[in-house]
């Protein structure tokens, strides 16, 4: 399984590809951190988002998006841009045929950390424990991408072998 991992934005979205090789660790294909520039117009920048994304599910072919859910914070203004990106993700995601996981903050800490209080120190200590590295991560936005791959990743094993062993019990 191919997951294109997404942590939302419209000045920087965190993108990752995670790779879920059959019974070994994930491992980390790709990772940046696209920005876009504040001297454009919204609406360019929206086009630039949608033209990333489109790009790099061309590169990489994934089958999976895992995002992140939108968590309101008290600049309104900022959360309804957010909104609008990941409109724009969720679009380019469904014209590639993309199945669209997403992920509260609480589900990415409890994946992670272990717990729903983890904060940065307890995800970054946690995600070399969790999947292969091999390249050097140069933003916050690509280690949260990172997280809620994983958590798409280990949800979707638990579906998995939830579903083998009720099949097993019939």
């Amino acid at each position: 399984m191919k997951i294109l991992a997404i942590d939302p934005g419209y000045e920087r979205i965190g993108i990752a590809i995670i790779e879920k090789p059959e019974k070994e660790k994930e491992v980390l294909l790709y990772s940046d951190c696209f920005k876009t520039p504040a001297t454009l117009p919204f609406s360019e920048r929206l086009s630039l988002i949608g033209q990333e994304i489109s790009r790099v599910i061309s590169k990489f072919t994934p089958t999976v998006l895992a995002i992140e859910t939108l968590f309101f914070a008290k600049n309104q203004k900022t959360a309804l841009g957010v909104a609008e990106a990941r409109g724009v993700i969720t679009y380019e995601a469904a014209r590639h045929n993309l199945n669209v996981h997403e992920y509260t903050p609480l589900q990415v800490k409890m994946a992670i950390a272990g717990h729903g209080r983890g904060d940065k120190t307890d995800i970054l200590r946690m995600l070399p424990k969790l999947i292969t590295i091999t390249k050097k991560v140069r933003h916050d936005d690509e280690y949260d991408a990172i997280a809620v791959g994983l958590t798409c990743s280990a949800s979707q094993n638990y579906y998995k072998q939830s579903k083998t062993s009720t099949t097993r019990k019939n």
